[in-house]
């Protein structure tokens, strides 16, 4: 009896976990450069000195979708698309380096360039600063040129460069504030090779459709299992009167 309980509980947790996490999805479908997350369920033996007769269902498989999401255009000079695989690199709120592809960018009062959550975007020399009434255009490997409002306007100036990344997907690991960083903690090497698009941005990979389904078809085994705990808990009831019967 306490088996099939110790399956309908954990399972149920577990679709609630799930539920979750396509909910987060669901929220998520229309914030730039989002990438979705995968859950899988599995039984694993619970270990004791008895016999192994008991298992939970554990979320084990947590997984990110690293699909590229459509790339639109929006015209505005501070927007920037990855291109393909590859990261823009920030400064995470605790100072170390993070990364994502949510390439709507910002100028704070200062000129210095960060993203709409107002993490600072990394740069190849450091900081990097805006001048005012200037032009904006940012080159595909990431070098970002400004062009005076007034005066010589013939005239761009380099401010800076974007640092651009590609790790191997199986050293990122997905942060519950949604950036990416290397499982070991150490800063990513710039790679030539990453590309980005001006003047748009990379929408979420959430498929809104797949995700509704999906919440509806975990929904459906939430309620199967908590049904096999009230089978279990009725079986136990007729258990108890058989037994008091008896005797």
């Amino acid at each position: 009896m306490d088996k099939l309980i110790y399956t309908a509980m954990t399972g149920a947790k577990a679709t609630m976990d799930q539920q979750a996490a396509v909910a987060n999805n669901l929220a998520n479908v229309s914030t730039s450069g989002f990438k979705s997350e995968l859950h899988r369920l599995r039984a694993v033996q619970v270990q004791s000195q008895s016999l192994p007769t008991r298992a939970f269902a554990v979320d084990a498989t947590v997984a990110t979708d690293y699909t590229p999401g459509t790339i639109m255009q929006t015209g505005s000079a501070l927007d920037v698309a990855v291109n393909g695989k590859g990261w823009i690199a920030v400064t995470a709120p605790d100072g170390k380096e993070a990364y994502t592809r949510g390439g709507s960018l910002t100028l704070d009062q200062n000129g210095i360039l960060r993203t709409q959550d107002g993490l600072e975007v990394v740069g190849d020399g450091g900081q990097i600063s805006i001048p005012p009434d200037n032009t904006i255009d940012i080159g595909a490997d990431g070098t970002i040129s400004t062009v005076p409002l007034n005066g010589a306007r013939n005239t761009a100036t380099t401010v800076g460069r974007i640092k651009l990344v590609n790790p191997p997907e199986g050293q990122l690991k997905h942060g519950d504030d949604g950036l990416f960083r290397l499982s070991s903690g150490n800063p990513a090497d710039v790679d030539e090779s990453v590309r980005v698009a001006g003047g748009y941005l990379e929408g979420s990979n959430v498929n809104m459709v797949e995700q509704m389904v999906s919440m509806i078809s975990l929904q459906r085994n939430y309620e199967l299992n908590i049904r096999m705990l009230t089978g279990a808990q009725d079986n136990d009831k007729t258990a108890t009167q058989v037994i008091a019967f008896s005797s």
